[in-house]
């Protein structure tokens, strides 16, 4: 399946700094121009409980097939979003989750992401981890993915797997993409 033949709504969801011009996900929504991004009032000094604040605002009146694409803090934001909401969604996809434990996490820029919600979601998610992340290990990434009841999708040596990754549009992401989007539609029309 093809991007371009999915029938979901998409909402963006940035980490810290909104992902710049080169980043695969301010690509995407470029080639696809109807994809809705997460507005927020500040994404430089981020306060979690303003993300999930926006998640559920932006949310409210999404269609319930709608999918996230969540990078870095985007995806903390998307679990504590989770605990809090009944709102039903298609599903995430969850890039490079990052580990509030980790040395290299920016404590005086991002709060209040910790603990991360390590519970089951209740929609499909596809969680992606590089091998060389500096934000999060491999280890981190799989076991917010088994708490999450997450597919784990480990893509090699891809950093923070952002614009610094000289990823471009990452047609695999894409790919990881279109494959939730029809496995979500499977199961819908099995219900």
């Amino acid at each position: 399946m093809e991007i371009s033949q999915m029938h979901h709504s998409v909402l963006v969801v940035p980490g810290i700094g909104n992902s710049g011009p080169s980043h695969w996900q301010s690509l995407w929504q470029s080639s696809y121009p109807n994809w809705r991004r997460l507005i927020v009032e500040n994404w430089d000094e981020v306060e979690c409980d303003d993300w999930v604040s926006a998640l559920e605002r932006q949310l409210v009146d999404a269609p319930a097939n709608t999918l996230l694409v969540a990078h870095s803090l985007g995806c903390l934001a998307v679990a504590h979003w989770a605990a809090h909401s009944e709102k039903k969604i298609g599903g995430a996809l969850l890039v490079a989750v990052p580990d509030p434990a980790a040395p290299s996490f920016p404590r005086t820029a991002a709060h209040g992401f910790a603990p991360i919600p390590l519970v089951p979601l209740r929609f499909p998610t596809v969680v992606v981890c590089s091998t060389d992340d500096p934000y999060g290990s491999v280890d981190h990434g799989r076991e917010c993915a088994n708490a999450w009841g997450s597919e784990f999708v480990e893509v090699g040596a891809k950093g923070h797997i952002n614009a610094e990754s000289k990823l471009g549009a990452w047609p695999e992401g894409l790919d990881l993409l279109a494959r939730m989007s029809m496995s979500t539609d499977r199961g819908r029309e099995t219900l």
